[in-house]
């Protein structure tokens, strides 16, 4: 949650400012959806946004359908790439912090853009249901819950995770090959990255936060069957040279943010922090939380009652709160003036009201004024359950409070740091020599696209993560 755009007067939990600050190339396409951006962020790196660019436009005119098309890179730890219907494909900083090679990177680009040149967008849209990107809400909130909240919570989960079927991943592994192969690089680099997906995703046990795998489905076979194409499609290139291009894209990513930002928010000890904004908040003990660049969500583990806590527009904590109730759609709310923490803040009560055949929720929200900045700490249940929920809710907001402690206003993300081997030896004995604990070694090889037991040359490069 960066909340960048609070002061901006935009429209509750749409932050339109971000498509401004999207850096401009003579290459690019069409700018991202803001919804998109709303759910991930962007993340502002010239030289990779360079390299979607320059790539993303050269299998453009080797493609089979030339189009207007744009490349984003999102500001998400997740690994993930995805196509939209409008001819847009956005890359996480997630997916590009497990890519180990130029080639690697062009074979799933070329992947994505085969989605879009084969209008699986267009055909898959028609026939599926939204599935919310971020905080998939039934997991952690009743369905009744979930579906009475209204704009809330749903803002921002408008856009579509397209999941496509055997047929259409085959073909867009065979366009992959073809348009990564046509500009110059050796497409069974694609081949391997699929194995980094599964076992990164087989290391997780598996999660509800939408992956590569989870919209774009597996098959046994995959990995020969693109080993294969790619190995036709060399020789289809008449001898010509191939690149992987290693060690050129490892010192591109030299600084890469690897994981959850905690400048953008983040959980401790049953505490949500905000460094940049500087504000701490609980967390009710065994509630599950999500945050995102619009919004911070808690839902209660069996489902029936959740906390959001959003911005507020306004010009006044009467406008914000206001603001906020439209937003939520409450009736005849009660609201009252008071101070939390040192913060004036405005206390509403009230009813949301029923949309589409469905009972509203019972709405305990607190707007709270910090300068120029409103914050939206709303908790949500059914009407019969608030007097069992009205003391979580209350205390979540009573405890918003500002944030001093040195240790936690610095805190800094991982990055991903590039190492040479100092000789030959494992990938365990370098990371090892790099400071990495024993617990993590897995988890680096698998960002390396290596076995821990694999062994580097001198001089050979490796990915390794510190502050």
């Amino acid at each position: 949650m960066n909340f960048s755009f609070l002061r901006t007067g935009a429209a509750l939990l749409l932050p339109l400012t971000l498509v401004s600050a999207i850096p401009t190339s003579p290459n690019q396409g069409p700018k991202p959806d803001p919804q998109v951006l709303a759910q991930f962020g962007l993340y502002n790196n010239p030289t990779l946004q360079r390299l979607i660019d320059t790539k993303g436009q050269q299998m453009n005119k080797v493609s089979d359908r030339p189009g207007d098309y744009g490349f984003t890179i999102v500001d998400s730890p997740v690994i993930n790439a995805f196509a939209t219907p409008d001819g847009h494909v956005y890359f996480t900083r997630g997916i590009m912090a497990h890519f180990n090679s130029e080639a690697q990177f062009a074979g799933v680009l070329g992947h994505e853009l085969g989605h879009i040149t084969a209008r699986h967008g267009q055909s898959q849209q028609r026939r599926s249901t939204a599935a919310g990107i971020g905080l998939l809400l039934g997991s952690i909130i009743a369905p009744k819950i979930a579906q009475s909240i209204g704009g809330i919570a749903q803002q921002g989960l408008g856009v579509l995770f397209l999941k496509y079927g055997r047929d259409d991943e085959r073909e867009s592994d065979q366009l992959g090959v073809k348009y990564s192969t046509k500009i110059g690089y050796d497409a069974s680099q694609m081949a391997d990255f699929f194995q980094t997906l599964q076992r990164n995703q087989a290391a997780s046990g598996g999660s509800s936060v939408p992956d590569f795998l989870s919209s774009h489905p597996n098959s046994a076979d995959r990995y020969s069957t693109v080993k294969k194409l790619a190995a036709q499609a060399k020789q289809n290139a008449g001898g010509r040279q191939l690149n992987v291009g290693r060690d050129t894209y490892l010192r591109m990513i030299e600084g890469l943010p690897y994981g959850d930002d905690p400048r953008q928010g983040y959980v401790e000890s049953g505490v949500f922090y905000h460094p940049d904004l500087k504000f701490r908040m609980p967390v009710p003990s065994g509630w599950k939380s999500q945050n995102s660049p619009s919004q911070f969500q808690m839902g209660e583990p069996n489902g029936k009652a959740m906390i959001v806590l959003v911005p507020a527009s306004g010009n006044s904590l009467d406008e914000a709160a206001q603001g906020l109730a439209k937003a939520v759609g409450l009736q005849s709310a009660n609201a009252q003036r008071t101070t939390i923490n040192g913060f004036p803040a405005v206390v509403m009560q009230g009813e949301q009201a029923a949309q589409q055949n469905q009972a509203g929720a019972a709405v305990l929200a607190h707007v709270i004024q910090d300068g120029s900045n409103y914050y939206g700490i709303v908790g949500l249940t059914a009407p019969a359950s608030l007097s069992a929920y009205a003391n979580t809710f209350n205390g979540v907001a009573q405890g918003f409070a500002r944030l001093t402690d040195a240790s936690k206003l610095n805190r800094q993300s991982d990055k991903i740091r590039i190492k040479a081997a100092t000789g030959s030896q494992t990938l365990a004995q370098a990371l090892t020599a790099s400071g990495v604990p024993s617990r993590r070694h897995e988890e680096l090889a698998i960002l390396n696209g290596m076995q821990r037991t694999d062994r580097l040359s001198k001089g050979m490069l490796y990915k390794t993560v510190g502050r």
